[in-house]
């Protein structure tokens, strides 16, 4: 059922990309069988997921496959001078494999093997389509929203001291390295993912079943749902609103994208200088190119979520799953992508998502609907007051401020207290009882 759904999904997508004259998800997924693909290192990891369901040697040959495959692509691309266009030189023998192994599940495999490993091969096709499908969102959003509210979320954002201008210009201040240290962890969220994925699912191919609960699921149903905001309230970001666009990082940036100035859509040239003056907010046109991709933050849905799943593991990973969330919420910030209270948002958002899928793994008990209910309210509460109180917000910052703060905790709160109860307690083995020692009988 979940795949047809998916499936559903992305031959609607297809429909409403190829409307907008842009490419859907299936289009461009079935481009990269033969051209270079846009993110080989996200195939691999796509992969990655699959072989999970494989044996040692399995994976192996798997690897090997895939790497040769990459490398007659290559000669081909070399011998009719064909270049990648943008995109990566490797990554299509991922692809072929992932596909091989669902003509092998059809044809060499029955019963529960086939099942588990069509599962193995669905998982690597849906991070693959999330991605595909998070592009096309992202352009439909800038085709489809040509009017923008960055002038209401700026104005709210005055409660919380204007955060991604103070922090803007502490990454500006590091220059290249931190900026390019940041941009680095900032990109490959997806990779840290698959990562921690990967360890969770350690134990399919012994066990011959996926867990219950796992990151993909998280990341994926962030992915699908986030999106549908980015309609409904339309946000580009302090980077774009107020400043000059991604040429503000040219000059520090070790692969800045070839994307034109947005000052002249900007309503003014003020980030991450001078926090913008308190006025009444108005809906703002912007152009057809820029993602309206900041209410909420799913980057920060994303890492609040790796640094959930993390808990469980060993120290490293744990230590990784905590840095990877503080430096995902600086770049946001300080790269001029997000305001403050996208953020906020998005840890509401992913909380409630997370406990969503929880409460539906374990059967939906009283204390599982009233935190699912609990976090969709308070993170309805959010929009609307963005949307509909900005102007009371920025003029009592000391009230404003706590208020969102203290909304923000009541879902955190409420998540750790409730998941917590779901827990298997450790219950102390029953130690026996002294028996008394037998006495000798006297002489």
């Amino acid at each position: 059922m979940a795949g047809v759904a998916a499936l559903g999904f992305l031959i609607l997508l297809e429909f409403a990309a190829r409307r907008h004259g842009l490419p859907g998800p299936i289009a461009g997924q079935v481009r990269e069988l033969v051209a270079a693909p846009k993110s080989g290192g996200l195939l691999y990891a796509a992969m990655a997921l699959m072989t999970v369901v494989l044996t040692w040697r399995q994976r192996f040959v798997a690897v090997g496959a895939a790497i040769g495959i990459d490398i007659v692509f290559s000669l081909v691309r070399w011998a009719v001078d064909a270049g990648t266009t943008g995109g990566h030189p490797f990554g299509n023998g991922a692809l072929w494999v992932i596909l091989g192994h669902a003509v092998i599940a059809v044809t060499r495999r029955t019963g529960r093997e086939r099942v588990l490993l069509l599962k193995g091969v669905g998982l690597g096709l849906l991070l693959v389509a999330g991605r595909k499908t998070g592009d096309t969102w992202l352009l439909i959003t800038s085709k489809t929203r040509p009017v923008v509210l960055d002038q209401y979320v700026a104005t709210a954002d005055h409660a919380l001291g204007d955060p991604s201008w103070l922090v803007g210009r502490v990454v500006t201040a590091t220059g290249p390295i931190g900026f390019n240290v940041l941009d680095i962890v900032y990109g490959q969220l997806a990779v840290a993912a698959v990562v921690v994925a990967l360890y969770q699912l350690r134990g399919v191919a012994v066990e011959r079943r996926f867990p219950g609960h796992h990151l993909v699921r998280t990341f994926l149903v962030i992915g699908l749902l986030g999106p549908a905001f980015y309609m409904v309230f339309p946000v580009v970001g302090p980077l774009f609103a107020y400043g000059t666009g991604t040429e503000y990082w040219a000059t520090v940036s070790l692969w800045a994208p070839d994307i034109p100035s947005s000052e002249h859509w900007a309503v003014a040239d003020l980030w991450p200088r001078t926090p913008p003056p308190i006025s009444t907010p108005h809906p703002m046109p912007f152009d057809g190119i820029t993602p309206r991709n900041c209410m909420p933050s799913l980057h920060t849905a994303w890492a609040v979520a790796l640094f959930i799943h993390t808990r469980k593991g060993p120290r490293l990973l744990r230590y990784a799953g905590t840095f990877w969330l503080i430096a995902t919420l600086a770049a946001t910030l300080g790269f001029g992508y997000h305001y403050g209270v996208d953020l906020i948002a998005g840890v509401v958002f992913v909380l409630t998502v997370e406990a969503a899928l929880r409460s539906f793994d374990r059967g939906w008990d009283r204390a599982g609907i009233r935190l699912v209910a609990h976090g969709a309210t308070v993170f309805a509460a959010l929009l609307l007051s963005y949307r509909f109180l900005p102007s009371q917000m920025a003029e009592h910052p000391w009230v404003s401020g706590p208020l969102l703060v203290l909304a923000m905790a009541s879902v955190v709160h409420g998540y750790v207290r409730t998941t917590g109860a779901w827990e298997p307690r450790d219950t102390p083995a029953r130690q026996p009882e002294p028996q008394p020692e037998p006495q000798p009988e006297p002489i």
